[in-house]
Protein backbone atom coordinates (compact mmCIF):
# COMPACT_ATOMS: atom_id res chain seq x y z
CA UNK A 1 0.00 0.00 0.00
CA UNK A 2 1.22 3.48 -0.84
CA UNK A 3 2.33 5.53 2.04
CA UNK A 4 3.47 9.17 2.17
CA UNK A 5 5.53 10.91 5.07
CA UNK A 6 3.61 13.83 7.59
CA UNK A 7 5.76 15.99 5.59
CA UNK A 8 4.51 15.38 1.98
CA UNK A 9 0.85 15.12 3.58
CA UNK A 10 1.26 18.69 5.01
CA UNK A 11 2.27 19.55 1.15
CA UNK A 12 -1.23 19.14 -0.20
CA UNK A 13 -2.93 21.26 2.30
CA UNK A 14 -1.10 24.88 1.95
CA UNK A 15 -2.89 28.08 0.77
CA UNK A 16 -6.07 26.81 0.80
CA UNK A 17 -6.39 28.85 4.88
CA UNK A 18 -5.41 32.15 3.06
CA UNK A 19 -7.54 35.09 2.16
CA UNK A 20 -10.49 34.44 0.35
CA UNK A 21 -8.42 33.32 -3.21
CA UNK A 22 -9.69 31.08 -5.88
CA UNK A 23 -8.01 28.90 -8.28
CA UNK A 24 -7.72 26.14 -10.95
CA UNK A 25 -4.83 23.68 -10.93
CA UNK A 26 -1.76 25.46 -11.60
CA UNK A 27 -1.85 25.49 -15.70
CA UNK A 28 1.19 27.81 -17.00
CA UNK A 29 -1.05 29.34 -19.45
CA UNK A 30 0.63 31.02 -22.59
CA UNK A 31 2.24 34.25 -21.90
CA UNK A 32 1.76 35.21 -25.96
CA UNK A 33 -2.35 35.27 -24.48
CA UNK A 34 -1.48 38.56 -22.17
CA UNK A 35 -1.39 41.72 -24.02
CA UNK A 36 0.01 44.17 -22.03
CA UNK A 37 -1.65 47.24 -23.51
CA UNK A 38 -3.18 49.95 -20.91
CA UNK A 39 -6.34 48.89 -20.12
CA UNK A 40 -8.83 50.58 -16.95
CA UNK A 41 -8.10 48.94 -13.73
CA UNK A 42 -11.41 46.88 -13.79
CA UNK A 43 -10.92 45.65 -16.97
CA UNK A 44 -6.96 44.28 -16.32
CA UNK A 45 -7.85 43.00 -12.59
CA UNK A 46 -10.58 41.11 -14.06
CA UNK A 47 -9.04 39.28 -16.62
CA UNK A 48 -6.22 38.47 -13.78
CA UNK A 49 -8.98 36.98 -11.71
CA UNK A 50 -10.42 34.81 -14.68
CA UNK A 51 -6.81 33.44 -15.44
CA UNK A 52 -6.00 33.00 -12.00
CA UNK A 53 -9.72 30.58 -12.01
CA UNK A 54 -9.60 29.14 -14.92
CA UNK A 55 -6.34 27.82 -13.71
CA UNK A 56 -3.49 30.16 -15.80
CA UNK A 57 -1.84 30.78 -12.91
CA UNK A 58 1.29 32.15 -14.43
CA UNK A 59 -0.83 34.42 -16.42
CA UNK A 60 -2.69 35.66 -13.54
CA UNK A 61 0.27 36.01 -11.40
CA UNK A 62 1.28 38.48 -14.57
CA UNK A 63 -1.91 40.23 -15.01
CA UNK A 64 -2.11 41.09 -11.34
CA UNK A 65 1.49 42.67 -11.38
CA UNK A 66 0.22 44.61 -14.80
CA UNK A 67 -2.34 45.57 -12.36
CA UNK A 68 -0.10 47.86 -10.20
CA UNK A 69 2.25 48.32 -12.87
CA UNK A 70 -0.42 50.26 -14.75
CA UNK A 71 -2.33 51.51 -12.03
CA UNK A 72 -0.02 52.18 -9.02
CA UNK A 73 -2.46 54.34 -6.88
CA UNK A 74 -5.49 52.61 -7.11
CA UNK A 75 -6.64 50.83 -4.58
CA UNK A 76 -6.87 47.68 -6.66
CA UNK A 77 -3.06 47.64 -6.77
CA UNK A 78 -2.58 46.49 -3.18
CA UNK A 79 -4.77 43.95 -3.72
CA UNK A 80 -2.85 43.00 -7.00
CA UNK A 81 0.15 42.52 -5.42
CA UNK A 82 -1.34 40.13 -2.94
CA UNK A 83 -2.94 38.09 -5.82
CA UNK A 84 0.55 38.20 -8.03
CA UNK A 85 2.32 36.64 -4.89
CA UNK A 86 -0.51 33.68 -4.49
CA UNK A 87 -0.73 32.95 -8.01
CA UNK A 88 2.96 32.61 -8.77
CA UNK A 89 2.80 30.04 -5.66
CA UNK A 90 0.02 28.19 -7.00
CA UNK A 91 2.15 28.19 -10.34
CA UNK A 92 5.25 26.89 -8.01
CA UNK A 93 7.27 29.96 -8.98
CA UNK A 94 8.09 30.05 -5.23
CA UNK A 95 10.76 32.72 -5.94
CA UNK A 96 8.56 35.10 -7.42
CA UNK A 97 5.85 34.37 -4.98
CA UNK A 98 8.39 35.30 -2.46
CA UNK A 99 9.82 38.65 -3.73
CA UNK A 100 5.84 39.71 -4.13
CA UNK A 101 4.82 39.18 -0.89
CA UNK A 102 7.97 41.05 0.12
CA UNK A 103 7.28 43.98 -1.88
CA UNK A 104 3.55 44.07 -0.50
CA UNK A 105 5.47 44.21 2.83
CA UNK A 106 7.90 46.63 2.01
CA UNK A 107 5.05 48.58 1.01
CA UNK A 108 1.88 48.10 3.22
CA UNK A 109 4.05 46.69 6.43
CA UNK A 110 0.46 47.62 8.90
CA UNK A 111 -1.86 46.15 6.22
CA UNK A 112 -4.54 43.64 7.54
CA UNK A 113 -3.38 41.26 4.90
CA UNK A 114 0.77 41.51 5.96
CA UNK A 115 -0.47 38.01 8.19
CA UNK A 116 -1.06 36.25 5.13
CA UNK A 117 2.17 37.79 3.04
CA UNK A 118 4.23 36.38 6.07
CA UNK A 119 2.47 33.29 6.24
CA UNK A 120 3.18 33.17 2.34
CA UNK A 121 6.73 33.13 2.92
CA UNK A 122 6.94 30.77 5.30
CA UNK A 123 4.29 28.35 2.26
CA UNK A 124 6.93 28.49 -0.45
CA UNK A 125 10.40 27.82 1.55
CA UNK A 126 8.01 25.13 3.04
CA UNK A 127 7.24 23.59 -0.19
CA UNK A 128 10.72 23.68 -1.17
CA UNK A 129 12.19 21.53 1.83
CA UNK A 130 14.66 18.66 0.18
CA UNK A 131 15.31 15.12 1.42
CA UNK A 132 17.96 15.32 4.49
CA UNK A 133 20.05 14.04 2.22
CA UNK A 134 20.41 17.72 0.46
CA UNK A 135 21.18 21.08 2.04
CA UNK A 136 18.49 22.20 4.13
CA UNK A 137 19.11 25.96 3.29
CA UNK A 138 15.22 26.27 2.38
CA UNK A 139 13.96 24.07 5.61
CA UNK A 140 15.99 26.75 7.42
CA UNK A 141 14.55 29.50 5.79
CA UNK A 142 10.99 27.59 6.32
CA UNK A 143 11.38 27.24 9.99
CA UNK A 144 12.65 31.75 10.57
CA UNK A 145 9.72 32.36 8.44
CA UNK A 146 7.05 30.40 9.78
CA UNK A 147 8.27 31.34 13.06
CA UNK A 148 8.33 34.82 12.35
CA UNK A 149 3.81 34.28 11.57
CA UNK A 150 3.71 32.85 15.08
CA UNK A 151 5.30 35.56 16.87
CA UNK A 152 3.76 38.49 15.16
CA UNK A 153 0.53 37.36 14.47
CA UNK A 154 -0.22 34.70 17.70
CA UNK A 155 -4.21 34.33 17.51
CA UNK A 156 -4.10 33.90 13.70
CA UNK A 157 -5.35 31.22 11.87
CA UNK A 158 -2.21 31.54 9.92
CA UNK A 159 -0.07 30.94 13.31
CA UNK A 160 -2.12 28.18 14.08
CA UNK A 161 -1.20 26.26 11.04
CA UNK A 162 2.56 27.64 11.28
CA UNK A 163 3.05 25.82 14.17
CA UNK A 164 1.85 22.24 12.41
CA UNK A 165 4.31 22.78 9.73
CA UNK A 166 6.97 23.49 12.18
CA UNK A 167 6.74 20.47 13.76
CA UNK A 168 7.46 19.10 10.98
CA UNK A 169 10.18 21.41 10.07
CA UNK A 170 11.71 20.72 13.07
CA UNK A 171 11.73 17.11 12.90
CA UNK A 172 12.63 17.33 9.24
CA UNK A 173 16.12 19.63 10.81
CA UNK A 174 16.62 17.11 13.23
CA UNK A 175 16.86 14.22 10.84
CA UNK A 176 19.44 15.55 8.67
CA UNK A 177 21.53 15.92 11.98
CA UNK A 178 20.98 12.31 12.51
CA UNK A 179 21.77 11.43 8.93
CA UNK A 180 25.31 13.49 9.27
CA UNK A 181 25.69 12.02 12.93
CA UNK A 182 25.12 8.27 11.59
CA UNK A 183 27.83 8.62 8.87
CA UNK A 184 30.53 9.86 11.40
CA UNK A 185 29.64 6.96 13.51
CA UNK A 186 29.99 4.67 10.69
CA UNK A 187 33.50 5.94 9.61
CA UNK A 188 34.82 6.16 13.24
CA UNK A 189 34.66 9.46 13.94
CA UNK A 190 32.79 9.14 17.33
CA UNK A 191 33.41 12.86 18.91
CA UNK A 192 31.67 14.34 15.60
CA UNK A 193 28.95 11.94 15.76
CA UNK A 194 27.90 13.03 19.35
CA UNK A 195 27.91 16.35 18.80
CA UNK A 196 25.59 16.10 15.60
CA UNK A 197 23.14 13.78 18.25
CA UNK A 198 23.59 16.13 21.06
CA UNK A 199 21.59 18.79 18.64
CA UNK A 200 19.04 16.82 18.42
CA UNK A 201 18.47 16.62 21.63
CA UNK A 202 19.39 20.04 22.68
CA UNK A 203 17.42 22.03 20.07
CA UNK A 204 15.23 19.03 18.71
CA UNK A 205 14.06 17.15 22.07
CA UNK A 206 10.50 16.96 21.28
CA UNK A 207 10.70 15.18 17.52
CA UNK A 208 10.72 11.55 16.71
CA UNK A 209 14.34 11.20 16.27
CA UNK A 210 14.78 12.15 19.81
CA UNK A 211 14.77 8.54 21.38
CA UNK A 212 17.38 7.55 18.58
CA UNK A 213 19.76 10.49 19.52
CA UNK A 214 19.85 9.27 23.00
CA UNK A 215 20.47 5.61 22.14
CA UNK A 216 23.37 6.91 19.85
CA UNK A 217 25.23 8.70 22.94
CA UNK A 218 24.99 5.21 24.27
CA UNK A 219 26.76 3.76 21.67
CA UNK A 220 29.19 6.24 21.25
CA UNK A 221 30.27 6.68 24.80
CA UNK A 222 30.31 2.98 25.21
CA UNK A 223 33.21 2.56 22.12
CA UNK A 224 34.60 6.20 23.52
CA UNK A 225 35.02 3.71 27.51
CA UNK A 226 33.07 6.28 28.92
CA UNK A 227 30.27 4.07 30.40
CA UNK A 228 29.25 6.67 33.45
CA UNK A 229 28.35 8.87 30.00
CA UNK A 230 26.29 5.96 28.47
CA UNK A 231 24.73 5.09 31.54
CA UNK A 232 23.15 8.91 32.01
CA UNK A 233 21.75 8.56 28.48
CA UNK A 234 20.35 5.42 28.81
CA UNK A 235 18.84 6.72 31.92
CA UNK A 236 17.41 9.60 29.98
CA UNK A 237 16.48 7.62 27.21
CA UNK A 238 14.48 4.78 29.81
CA UNK A 239 13.13 7.72 31.85
CA UNK A 240 11.39 9.28 28.42
CA UNK A 241 11.33 6.66 26.06
CA UNK A 242 10.59 3.35 28.14
CA UNK A 243 8.67 1.31 25.52
CA UNK A 244 10.98 2.35 22.34
CA UNK A 245 13.00 -0.05 20.74
CA UNK A 246 15.53 2.38 21.23
CA UNK A 247 15.48 1.46 25.09
CA UNK A 248 15.50 -1.82 24.71
CA UNK A 249 18.70 -2.00 22.65
CA UNK A 250 20.51 0.49 25.23
CA UNK A 251 19.47 -1.84 27.40
CA UNK A 252 21.14 -4.63 26.16
CA UNK A 253 24.04 -2.05 24.99
CA UNK A 254 24.52 -1.59 28.66
CA UNK A 255 24.14 -5.10 29.86
CA UNK A 256 26.87 -6.06 27.80
CA UNK A 257 29.20 -3.54 28.01
CA UNK A 258 28.79 -2.46 31.32
CA UNK A 259 27.65 -4.84 33.06
CA UNK A 260 28.09 -3.06 36.31
CA UNK A 261 25.88 -0.54 35.55
CA UNK A 262 22.12 -0.83 34.71
CA UNK A 263 19.61 1.43 31.65
CA UNK A 264 17.20 2.10 34.17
Amino acid sequence: MLTRSPLKLALLATATVAISLTAGCGGRGKMKDTAFVARDVDTLYRAAKDKLDSGDTRVAAALFDEVERQHPYSPWARRAQLMSAFSYYVAKDFTKSTQAAQRFLEIHPGNRDAAYAYYLIGLNYYEQISDVSRDQKNTKLAKDALTEVIRRYPNTRYASDAKLKLDLVNDHLAGKEMNIGRAYERSGKWLAAQLRFRNVIEQYQTTSHAPEALFRLVETNLVLGIPEEAQKAAAVLGTNYPGTEWYEKAYQLMQKHAPGTSAS
